[in-house]
């Protein structure tokens, strides 16, 4: 088999209605994360005793009974239909840029649903805790504390696009028809929310890196905590949680209009 027959497999695969399924459950899935994950954040916001404001604690919070142990089970299958499918784009993808972009998606989804099966299966652990442990791997290399630097620009670059695909409303590229205004504005306001949080993510990991201390670091949820300890913090991290939300909205719709 030759590599044109391979990528006409993969687009065939891509296109199947099975695949198809699969995907728009993804993404319908990962609206029911960011729901979660920005309910946490308003609780958080308020005062109230949280669990961690990431995917961790959401689905660790979904973990705790019968049902959300059955939703999890949900969660995990259509992260893997979304990951398949973009393994599909790594191979079939228009252009290189277009192709390392599905591979990117490809690998958090797959890491989405291993998490989810760790909690299903009642192995699950704090992320941030992980994201300390990684930072203080990389940082017992030969120049970690610039890796760690390296890393926290990288992901303050991903928010800044984040930022910019919602302000810009390119996010309707990913769609095959026009989601209606509603759709539009919680696309806009959750993309531009999610970079936020990404960029306060990244900042810690940059702040790590300088000061070579890897307790510095942290995932989503120290990101949205470092929100609540700035001026007017709760209510930058309410605003910043209600952007979680629309993120999570937005995402049923694209189950429904996504381009798959």
């Amino acid at each position: 088999m030759n590599t044109a027959d391979v990528k006409r497999a993969a687009r065939q695969a891509g296109d199947s209605q099975a695949l198809d399924w699969a995907a728009r459950t993804g993404y319908a899935v990962l609206g029911v994360l960011h729901l979660l994950i920005a309910w946490i954040a308003l609780q958080l916001a308020f005062g109230a005793h949280a669990k961690q404001a990431d995917q961790s604690g959401a689905l660790g919070a979904l973990a705790s009974n019968a049902l959300g142990i059955v939703l999890l089970w949900v969660l995990i299958a259509g992260f893997v239909g979304l990951a398949i499918w973009q393994l599909t784009q790594v191979v079939a993808g228009p252009g290189a840029g277009d192709r390392v972009k599905a591979a990117a998606k490809a690998i958090v989804y797959l890491v989405l649903a291993w998490t989810a099966l760790s909690f299903a299966t009642g192995k699950g652990t704090s992320s941030d805790r992980k994201t300390s442990d990684v930072t203080a791997g990389l940082m017992s290399k030969p120049a970690g504390g610039v890796l760690v630097i390296v890393v926290g620009l990288v992901v303050i670059g991903i928010g800044i696009y984040h930022v910019y695909k919602g302000w810009s409303r390119q996010f309707l590229r990913d769609l095959r028809s026009h989601p209606g205004r509603a759709l539009i504005v919680s696309g806009r306001f959750g993309y531009v929310a999610k970079g936020v949080a990404l960029g306060v993510v990244g900042v810690l990991f940059v702040l790590a890196g300088v000061h070579n201390d890897p307790k510095q670091a942290g995932g989503l949820d120290k990101g949205l905590r470092t929100l609540l300890d700035a001026p007017f913090g709760k209510v930058l991290l309410a605003v910043v949680a209600l952007g979680l939300a629309a993120y999570g909205i937005y995402s049923f719709g694209r189950a429904r209009y996504a381009d798959v």
